[in-house]
């Protein structure tokens, strides 16, 4: 006699996003084992609405002020949908009754409160905005071991971590090394960087994502912030978190332990096979989405250090993780201001990691005691980075 593993129903934060559009494949792919219950964006309810007529869903969440009052005239929603507006829309969707699993994949910090409202409900949280672990990693632990929930990580290369470390105990790691494609800036002359453009960022070798993230990979940002997230969620020091060039993206962690032995963890470079293990966990199940990695047909896989010259923001986010304190979050700050700035066409692309710096200089480092203690210095580095952004010629070479 076969049984049929319970649903689980999911809620899912930023389902129109690069993560939110693989996590609606991999839930159109399992309908018998999971379940979509609430759905939110920032602005894009005609997608939210083409969501919900597709997956049945009612609670739909919209951040933005003016898309909310489009939404509620548009005659998009079927009788019987509700629609949540702002941050408080976003905590009543994590917090449903319903759902079993909160799915947090939007942009910058509008994910915090809600996230950590699911851990207080005891939902299942999976973890897809590094964000927040780099800003409240303290408290978002924190709440985690409080409630008992678990809290799954999405990005492929935590992951990754989290797949080679399952039957495993931290304190036999003797460090990570996390991947990094290196961008689409990998190969370019040094001295070329300075005429680097918004298109040519957006040029990404191996994954489609949004720009910023896209901007961020060029930079290597993207892999100081995974660094940062990845020693809140496994526990660890800041030097036992490193990471190299891999041009391929198919190995995504390597986990070095304490008698010398590595594990990898290989797949694709989609985002599907590791936002089915989250949602699945802890089974497991064909992923029809993709295609596997082919052994039969020849190819390789190579790393190389990554250039410091090349990538300055990866010191600094080293340089921050080691510091601890509000760094990161100053750290994270100031570059979410500087990327959109460059992508706006505002900014050129060298000046992101001088903004980055200035701003990590200018404030002094504290230890948080208090959520309200790490919002104020993300405020205060936005301002400052903001000022930066207008005097870029100003900024030390």
């Amino acid at each position: 006699m076969t049984t049929t593993a319970p649903q689980r129903r999911i809620v899912l934060l930023g389902a129109t996003g690069s993560i939110g559009e693989s996590a609606l494949r991999v839930i159109a792919a399992h309908r018998d084992r999971l379940e979509l219950v609430g759905i939110a964006a920032n602005g894009n309810y005609r997608r939210l609405a083409q969501i919900a007529q597709e997956f049945g869903v009612k609670h739909i969440g919209v951040f933005d002020d003016q898309a909310l009052v489009a939404a509620r005239t548009s005659g998009l929603f079927p009788g019987g949908t509700k629609l949540h507006g702002g941050i408080a829309g976003l905590t009543e969707l994590a917090t449903l009754p319903a759902a079993d699993l909160v799915l947090v994949a939007v942009v910058g910090t509008a994910g915090l409160q809600p996230a950590l409202a699911a851990l207080a409900e005891k939902k299942t949280l999976a973890l897809a905005s590094k964000e927040l672990l780099v800003m409240a990693g303290k408290f978002v632990m924190a709440a985690a071991r409080a409630s008992g929930s678990a809290l799954l990580p999405v990005d492929s290369e935590h992951n990754a971590v989290f797949q080679c470390l399952e039957g495993h105990s931290s304190a036999d790691v003797r460090r990570l090394v996390l991947t990094a494609s290196g961008g689409a800036f990998r190969d370019w002359p040094l001295e070329k960087l300075a005429e680097a453009r918004v298109a040519d960022a957006l040029k990404h070798p191996n994954w489609a994502m949004g720009p910023k993230i896209t901007v961020d990979s060029a930079t290597l940002a993207n892999k100081g912030l995974e660094l940062i997230e990845a020693q809140w969620l496994f526990g660890l020091r800041a030097d036992q978190c490193q990471a190299v060039i891999h041009t391929q993206s198919i190995v995504h962690c390597l986990v070095e332990f304490r008698d010398g032995s590595m594990l990898a963890q290989l797949c694709p470079p989609s985002m599907t096979f590791p936002i089915q293990h989250a949602l699945l966990h802890p089974d497991r199940a064909p992923c029809p989405t993709d295609d596997p990695l082919r052994l039969e047909q020849q190819f390789a896989l190579d790393f190389r250090p990554v250039e410091a010259a090349r990538y300055p923001l990866l010191r600094l986010a080293q340089d921050a993780m080691a510091s601890g304190g509000v760094a990161p979050a100053v750290y994270n700050a100031a570059n979410e201001v500087a990327v959109a700035e460059f992508i706006a066409g505002r900014l050129p692309f060298l000046a992101i990691s001088r903004i980055v710096e200035q701003t990590l200089a200018g404030l002094k480092n504290f230890e948080p005691h208090t959520l309200d203690d790490v919002l104020q210095a993300d405020a205060e580095a936005r301002r400052l980075a903001r000022q930066a952004t207008t005097t870029p010629l100003s900024l030390p070479r």
